[in-house]
């Protein structure tokens, strides 16, 4: 039987899946960052390849009759093709918006809204495998409210503001400062990767009951569900992003507030498993929805 691949191209990490088009995984691989935006065209490229080389096993290359990739960011097919075709992949190379990605792993609908919380937040309207429609996005410093650059930079801020508080003395602890006038030069260096770090710290201390690591999960759920609704795309809405995808107070915070209101909405857990959802679509025997299930294990 024909095979399909599927990417997702993350900033820090790669991860490809093989299927067949009948709906079953034979084969996941994984690489490093696939971006272009963060690695570099030339090392996204060999990083996607290579995740695609580990999926693909003993499979022979030469069955693979569609690529899609989901990228952050600006890219072209153009950009990947040829590090496919070096591996004998030759058949179509098809790139989708990651969002895109993530949407068709929680769904197979035409249309719908995907909510996406990680290092940064975006909602986006998704119609027939496109984005239409977008809120927030905008990075750390014009937006990406409630995402988790968003929580460890208010942690540190609560932190300075209430130096005697427990939160605070956990984040002094995990900055590895003694004062408040050294978390502030700790934090003007702007250690992104220190202040992502902070995310897990203040999740445990939020379900712990810590009124101030509660305070700022609630304020980030606020800061979620207004994003989607600016964003006012009807049908299904998917959940995606380490933050509302994982096991976590933000997640419980959104799904509560959302399902309040009369909405089910579903996560986006493999967007690999989605592109190859995507990829596999149109040469499947089978209905849209039902190969959708036997990728993803979905119920519809």
């Amino acid at each position: 039987m024909e095979l399909v691949v599927g990417v997702d191209a993350g900033g820090t990490a790669s991860t490809a899946v093989v299927a067949t088009t009948g709906g079953r995984i034979v084969g996941r691989g994984r690489s490093g960052p696939g971006n272009p935006l963060t690695a570099g065209a030339g090392n996204a490229a060999a990083s996607d390849a290579a995740a695609v080389r580990e999926a693909l096993g003993e499979h022979s290359p030469a069955r693979v009759g569609a690529a899609t990739l989901g990228i952050a960011g600006p890219a072209t097919a153009a950009v990947f093709a040829p590090a496919l075709a070096a591996l004998g992949v030759t058949g179509p190379v098809t790139v989708v918006g990651d969002v895109v990605t993530a949407f068709a792993a929680g769904s197979p609908a035409e249309s719908g809204a995907v909510l996406i919380a990680g290092t940064g937040a975006i909602a986006a309207a998704v119609r027939a495998d496109s984005v239409v429609r977008t809120a927030d996005g905008w990075g750390w410093l014009l937006g990406d409210e409630g995402s988790g650059r968003w929580i460890g930079l208010q942690a540190v801020r609560v932190a300075i503001r209430n130096w005697s508080s427990p939160l605070a003395v956990r984040i002094a602890t995990r900055a590895g400062v003694g004062t408040a006038d050294e978390m502030v030069y700790w934090a003007q260096a702007l250690p992104w990767e220190e202040i992502g770090a902070l995310v897990p710290l203040v999740c445990a201390a939020a379900r712990a009951g810590d009124p101030h690591a509660t305070a700022i999960v609630e304020q980030a759920v606020t800061h979620l569900v207004r994003t989607l609704d600016e964003l006012g795309a009807p049908g299904p809405v998917v959940l995606g992003g380490g933050l509302l995808a994982g096991d976590t107070p933000v997640r419980d915070g959104v799904l509560a507030t959302l399902r309040s209101r009369g909405d089910h909405p579903r996560t986006s857990t493999d967007p690999a498993a989605g592109a190859a959802w995507l990829a596999a679509r149109p040469r499947s025997p089978l209905p849209s929805a039902a190969l959708h299930e036997a990728l993803l294990g979905v119920r519809h």
